[in-house]
């Protein structure tokens, strides 16, 4: 017999439905995404484009679109790419990293919003070495899944349905994408330059 507040290897129903639920909504926003031709304008001349065509507004606008973008999972090199190409390589990849903190933490936000914490629930004996791992070392573990992964829309979910904390998975993020969006903003320089 389980005792009283003990984590299972199921998630409780509410969790499952609210699984359900981010499920169905996030399938809905790519497949609007797609349909509604909202994709199509997700390229690199396209943001590029669109970012220097809008003067002063032109950085708001690109936060704005790199933060809907990662929600229909356009990849995150685009964004950064075309800040660089639009800005330079100081101006764009500090463009380009706000862009990505400001990405991370509306999808965190929709993903918890919606789908809650399920993945804390999870019994699975090797599901829950991880996520203590993730809860004993927060910062530290976001910060490396960050190096390795980027803003990669995954793991945004998977974060945001774990039982970490919205502080430290900013922290962590804001850490972890240092060192890949530099070496982005830096190699894309140099391969645009090499290219022209």
């Amino acid at each position: 017999m389980e005792e009283a507040g003990s984590v299972t290897d199921e998630p409780q129903a509410p969790s499952k439905l609210r699984l359900v639920l981010l499920g169905v909504f996030m399938a809905g926003l790519f497949v609007f995404g797609w349909a509604s031709g909202w994709a199509d304008h997700f390229t690199l001349e396209g943001i590029r484009d669109a970012i220097q065509s809008a003067g002063a507004w032109g950085i708001f606008l690109f936060i704005g679109a790199f933060a809907v973008g990662e929600l229909l999972h356009v990849p995150g090199v685009v964004f950064v790419a075309a800040a660089v190409l639009a800005y330079g390589e100081l101006v764009g990849g500090i463009t380009a990293y706000v862009g990505a903190l400001v990405s991370v933490a509306v999808s965190f936000g929709v993903v918890r919003g919606v789908g809650g914490r399920a993945l804390g629930s999870i019994g699975h004996p090797r599901v829950r070495k991880i996520l203590d791992r993730l809860e004993e070392r927060p910062v530290r573990v976001v910060a490396l899944l960050r190096l390795i992964l980027w803003v990669a829309p995954p793991l945004n979910y998977a974060l945001a349905l774990s039982p970490v904390r919205f502080r430290d998975y900013m922290v962590g993020s804001a850490i972890g994408l240092v060192i890949p969006l530099t070496l982005a903003a830096l190699f894309l320089d140099w391969l645009v330059s090499f290219l022209l």
